[in-house]
């Protein structure tokens, strides 16, 4: 079983730090492996700055402003589609806003990998089937499942929720 995770950058407002695509790898495969997904599964993740973002959350959510991360599920009740080359099943794209993370791990006063690595667990969870909009225990749930993903990266949360995540 082998996970795939396609990574594109496609911003030239913040120079990707060496080590941040195999940690965005560690994170999709620590997520994969503490809700013990057991088949093959390939995930998108694209960087953009906060003006596509900000496109993309206007077109998808109806919300023309900046985010931090939109998560893309191409799964529905755990019906996923498949590579019909290698039977992967394929999760969805996750997009972050580098220019945003940036901003929030300045805000937070943590690094930029710690935000990058909140961000595409907190989006894992979402192509997972997780969601947290409605509140409640829900949302609890998630965040307890993002904090332990996280402790096995061994990036445990700080404080780290944007305002359009409470």
């Amino acid at each position: 079983m082998s996970h795939k995770v396609y990574i594109t950058n496609k911003q030239n407002v913040v120079k990707v730090p060496s080590g941040l695509r195999i940690l965005i790898r560690r994170s999709c495969h620590a997520v994969l492996e503490f809700e013990k997904f057991e088949e093959s599964a390939e995930i998108s993740v694209t960087f953009v700055d906060n003006e596509q973002i900000a496109e993309l959350n206007a077109q998808y959510r109806n919300k023309p402003q900046p985010t931090d991360v939109l998560s893309f599920p191409l799964g529905e009740n755990n019906v996923y589609d498949r590579n019909p080359e290698t039977g992967a099943v394929l999760l969805g794209d996750i997009v972050i806003s580098l220019e945003r993370a940036v901003e929030q791990a300045k805000l937070y006063g943590h690094s930029l990998q710690r935000e990058v690595a909140f961000l595409t667990v907190h989006s894992m969870f979402h192509l997972l089937g997780y969601d947290h909009e409605g509140g409640g225990l829900e949302a609890v749930r998630m965040r307890e499942k993002e904090e332990a993903a996280l402790i096995q990266l061994g990036l445990p949360r700080t404080v780290s929720y944007s305002a359009d995540q409470v």
